[in-house]
Protein backbone atom coordinates (compact mmCIF):
# COMPACT_ATOMS: atom_id res chain seq x y z
CA UNK A 1 0.00 0.00 0.00
CA UNK A 2 1.35 3.80 -0.74
CA UNK A 3 -0.39 6.98 -0.19
CA UNK A 4 1.02 10.53 -1.68
CA UNK A 5 1.04 14.03 -0.49
CA UNK A 6 0.18 16.77 -2.72
CA UNK A 7 -0.15 20.49 -2.04
CA UNK A 8 -3.01 21.74 -1.90
CA UNK A 9 -2.86 25.53 -2.52
CA UNK A 10 -5.83 27.98 -1.44
CA UNK A 11 -6.60 31.06 -2.97
CA UNK A 12 -9.18 33.82 -3.13
CA UNK A 13 -9.81 34.30 -7.22
CA UNK A 14 -6.59 33.25 -8.17
CA UNK A 15 -6.74 29.63 -8.57
CA UNK A 16 -7.20 28.96 -12.34
CA UNK A 17 -4.48 31.44 -12.82
CA UNK A 18 -2.07 29.79 -10.83
CA UNK A 19 -2.75 26.27 -12.03
CA UNK A 20 -2.28 27.93 -15.80
CA UNK A 21 1.10 29.07 -14.55
CA UNK A 22 2.17 25.97 -12.52
CA UNK A 23 0.99 23.99 -16.05
CA UNK A 24 3.16 26.00 -17.97
CA UNK A 25 5.83 25.23 -15.59
CA UNK A 26 5.71 21.79 -15.37
CA UNK A 27 3.31 20.47 -18.20
CA UNK A 28 0.85 18.10 -17.67
CA UNK A 29 -2.47 18.10 -17.55
CA UNK A 30 -4.99 20.71 -15.76
CA UNK A 31 -8.04 20.01 -14.58
CA UNK A 32 -10.58 22.45 -13.03
CA UNK A 33 -14.14 21.48 -11.56
CA UNK A 34 -15.82 25.40 -11.10
CA UNK A 35 -18.28 25.68 -8.47
CA UNK A 36 -21.00 26.15 -11.45
CA UNK A 37 -19.48 22.81 -12.66
CA UNK A 38 -20.57 20.72 -9.23
CA UNK A 39 -23.76 22.70 -8.98
CA UNK A 40 -22.60 24.38 -5.46
CA UNK A 41 -22.95 28.34 -6.60
CA UNK A 42 -23.74 30.24 -3.35
CA UNK A 43 -22.55 33.50 -4.51
CA UNK A 44 -23.42 34.26 -8.44
CA UNK A 45 -19.86 36.05 -8.75
CA UNK A 46 -17.85 33.40 -7.76
CA UNK A 47 -19.99 30.77 -10.04
CA UNK A 48 -16.80 30.36 -12.41
CA UNK A 49 -14.20 30.09 -9.42
CA UNK A 50 -12.34 27.09 -9.30
CA UNK A 51 -14.09 24.37 -6.98
CA UNK A 52 -11.29 22.05 -7.32
CA UNK A 53 -8.13 22.07 -9.67
CA UNK A 54 -5.31 20.44 -10.15
CA UNK A 55 -2.40 19.89 -12.24
CA UNK A 56 -0.57 16.70 -12.33
CA UNK A 57 2.59 16.25 -14.29
CA UNK A 58 4.31 12.71 -15.96
CA UNK A 59 7.21 14.03 -13.79
CA UNK A 60 5.25 13.18 -10.78
CA UNK A 61 5.02 16.75 -10.05
CA UNK A 62 1.22 17.30 -8.80
CA UNK A 63 0.00 20.12 -7.15
CA UNK A 64 -4.08 20.81 -6.08
CA UNK A 65 -5.61 24.56 -5.63
CA UNK A 66 -9.22 26.08 -4.89
CA UNK A 67 -11.04 29.55 -4.78
CA UNK A 68 -11.94 29.95 -0.96
CA UNK A 69 -15.53 31.29 -1.49
CA UNK A 70 -16.03 34.53 -0.01
CA UNK A 71 -18.51 33.16 2.89
CA UNK A 72 -15.63 31.56 4.40
CA UNK A 73 -11.81 33.26 6.11
CA UNK A 74 -8.93 33.55 3.83
CA UNK A 75 -5.81 34.49 4.96
CA UNK A 76 -2.63 34.12 2.53
CA UNK A 77 -0.78 34.12 5.78
CA UNK A 78 3.01 34.50 6.06
CA UNK A 79 4.89 31.65 5.67
CA UNK A 80 2.02 28.91 5.98
CA UNK A 81 3.86 26.52 3.82
CA UNK A 82 6.69 26.27 1.56
CA UNK A 83 6.63 24.01 -1.88
CA UNK A 84 9.50 21.90 -1.77
CA UNK A 85 10.59 21.08 -4.98
CA UNK A 86 13.33 18.57 -5.55
CA UNK A 87 15.28 17.30 -8.64
CA UNK A 88 17.89 14.70 -9.39
CA UNK A 89 19.99 17.12 -11.64
CA UNK A 90 21.06 20.93 -11.92
CA UNK A 91 19.62 20.94 -15.14
CA UNK A 92 16.06 19.88 -14.32
CA UNK A 93 16.31 22.15 -11.21
CA UNK A 94 17.83 25.26 -13.06
CA UNK A 95 15.02 24.94 -15.56
CA UNK A 96 11.65 25.09 -13.14
CA UNK A 97 13.66 28.19 -11.56
CA UNK A 98 13.46 30.04 -14.57
CA UNK A 99 10.08 29.34 -15.06
CA UNK A 100 9.15 30.28 -11.75
CA UNK A 101 10.94 33.34 -10.91
CA UNK A 102 8.97 34.74 -13.74
CA UNK A 103 7.52 37.67 -11.30
CA UNK A 104 8.76 36.28 -8.33
CA UNK A 105 10.29 37.18 -5.70
CA UNK A 106 13.79 35.83 -4.86
CA UNK A 107 14.12 34.84 -1.25
CA UNK A 108 17.58 32.72 -2.10
CA UNK A 109 19.31 32.48 -5.07
CA UNK A 110 19.59 29.02 -6.81
CA UNK A 111 22.90 28.44 -6.08
CA UNK A 112 25.26 25.24 -4.61
CA UNK A 113 24.97 24.77 -0.92
CA UNK A 114 26.44 23.26 1.91
CA UNK A 115 23.46 20.49 1.88
CA UNK A 116 23.31 20.97 -1.86
CA UNK A 117 24.31 20.69 -5.14
CA UNK A 118 21.55 23.46 -6.06
CA UNK A 119 19.37 25.12 -3.84
CA UNK A 120 17.10 28.54 -3.81
CA UNK A 121 14.05 29.96 -2.25
CA UNK A 122 11.64 32.34 -4.35
CA UNK A 123 7.91 33.91 -3.38
CA UNK A 124 6.15 33.10 -6.59
CA UNK A 125 3.70 36.16 -8.54
CA UNK A 126 1.22 34.15 -6.48
CA UNK A 127 2.53 34.52 -2.78
CA UNK A 128 3.40 30.87 -2.84
CA UNK A 129 6.91 30.02 -1.25
CA UNK A 130 8.93 27.58 -3.14
CA UNK A 131 12.05 25.76 -2.10
CA UNK A 132 13.74 23.95 -5.27
CA UNK A 133 17.06 21.88 -4.50
CA UNK A 134 18.87 18.84 -6.07
CA UNK A 135 18.83 15.66 -4.23
CA UNK A 136 22.05 14.58 -3.15
CA UNK A 137 22.79 12.05 -0.26
CA UNK A 138 22.93 13.46 3.36
CA UNK A 139 26.24 13.27 5.00
CA UNK A 140 26.14 13.99 8.71
CA UNK A 141 30.09 14.79 9.54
Amino acid sequence: MSVNSVTHLNFRGDARAALTFYQSVFGGEMAVVTYKDAGNVQEPSEADQVMWGQVAADSGFRVMAYDVPSRLPWNQGENAFFVSLRGETAEEITAYWQKLSEGATVVQALEPAQWAPLYGMLKDRFGVTWVLDVVSEYNAS
